[in-house]
C-alpha cells in the first residue's frame, strides 16, 4: 500500500473524506459503517472541517472513530477562515475537538485565506501547535503565491500540509503548486479526486474509454485508476468521500494500485499536463 510521510508519520496515501457527510440523522448508521470500513481497510487520515454540517461532519468521525486506537489514527480538520482569529481561533478548535471526542488534532488547517491578516491565522495556528491542542498545521485552497507568503511568516517553516481539489480533469496543480510542494516535501491533500458535486461528479474521467480499459487490464474500478493517478507522485494523499461501506473499500485499495509509465502515457494523452499557470480549481 502507498504511504506517504506527513508530519513525520507514514499514511496510506488514501485516506477518507467527508465533505457532505453528517448532516442527515436518517443517514448517520450507514455513514459511521463507511468511516469505519475505510479504517479496516487501512486508511488512517481522515479529513473533516467545522463549516462541514456546521460541525455534524465532525460529531460523525467523532463516533466512528470511539472503537479505535486514537493514536492510529491521522484526525485532520479545518478551522472557517473568519474564525482563525487570535481571539476566537482557539475556542473554535476546542469545539471541534469536543464534537470529535478527542484531546488533539494531528494537523488543524486554515480551510481558506480571506479577510484576517495570514501572520495572525498561522501565528495562532502555530500556537495551538505549541500549546499540544494540534500535532500540526496547514492550510487549504492555497496556490504557490499564498504558500510562498506562508514561508515567510515567522511559523512559517511549520507549515506541515496544503489542501487543494486536484483530480484528473482539474490538474492545474501540476505545472507549478505539485513541484513547488515536492521540493518542500510538504504534502499535498488531494481533495474531490475522482470529481465533485459543484464540478459535476459524473465527468466524462468516469467514462473515458482509455481509463476503462485501463481499469479493465488492471482487474480494478474506474475509481480506482482515478485516485491511483491521483496519487503517483508519491507526496499526494487523495482523500475520497463516500458513504458506501463497498465503494469506500474499493476507494482505499487503489492505494496497492501501480500504474504502468504506459498507462501515465496513455492517460496524459487523454488529460495533457498543463502547461501554462492555471488558477485553483474551487469546488
Amino acid at each position: 500500500m502507498k504511504q506517504v510521510k506527513i508530519n513525520g508519520r507514514m499514511v496510506p496515501a488514501i485516506g477518507i473524506g467527508t465533505w457532505h457527510m453528517g448532516s442527515d440523522s436518517a443517514k448517520q448508521q450507514v455513514e459511521t459503517a463507511a468511516i469505519q470500513a475505510g479504517i479496516a481497510a487501512g486508511a488512517k487520515l481522515i479529513d473533516t472541517a467545522e463549516i462541514y454540517g456546521k460541525g455534524a461532519s465532525e460529531t460523525l468521525v467523532g463516533q466512528a472513530i470511539k472503537p479505535y486506537k486514537r493514536e492510529e489514527l491521522f484526525v485532520v480538520s479545518k478551522v472557517w477562515p473568519e474564525n482563525a482569529t487570535k481571539k476566537d481561533l482557539e475556542q473554535h478548535l476546542d469545539a471541534s475537538l469536543d464534537r470529535l471526542k478527542t484531546d488533539y488534532l494531528d494537523m488543524y488547517l486554515l480551510h481558506w485565506r480571506d479577510q484576517v491578516p495570514l501572520e495572525e491565522s498561522i501565528a495562532e495556528l502555530d500556537r495551538m501547535r505549541e500549546k499540544g491542542k494540534i500535532k500540526s498545521w496547514g492550510v487549504s485552497n492555497f496556490d504557490v503565491a499564498d504558500l510562498e507568503e506562508v514561508e515567510t511568516l515567522p511559523a512559517g517553516q511549520n507549515l506541515a500540509a496544503n489542501e487543494d481539489l486536484y483530480n484528473l480533469n482539474a490538474r492545474g496543480l501540476d505545472f507549478d503548486l505539485i513541484p513547488w510542494q515536492k521540493e518542500r516535501d510538504i504534502p499535498l491533500l488531494a481533495y474531490s479526486p475522482v470529481g465533485g458535486l459543484n464540478n459535476n461528479l459524473h465527468t466524462d474521467m468516469l467514462t473515458n474509454p482509455v481509463i476503462e480499459q485501463i481499469a479493465h487490464e488492471h482487474n480494478a474500478s474506474v475509481y480506482q485508476v482515478l485516485l491511483s493517478w491521483t496519487i503517483r507522485d508519491g507526496i499526494t494523499i487523495a482523500i475520497p468521500q463516500t458513504a458506501n461501506a463497498d465503494h469506500m473499500r474499493d476507494n482505499i485499495a487503489a492505494a496497492n494500485l501501480e500504474l504502468t509509465s504506459a498507462d501515465l502515457a496513455a492517460i496524459d494523452e487523454q488529460y495533457p499536463r498543463p502547461t501554462h499557470k492555471i488558477p485553483l480549481d474551487l469546488d
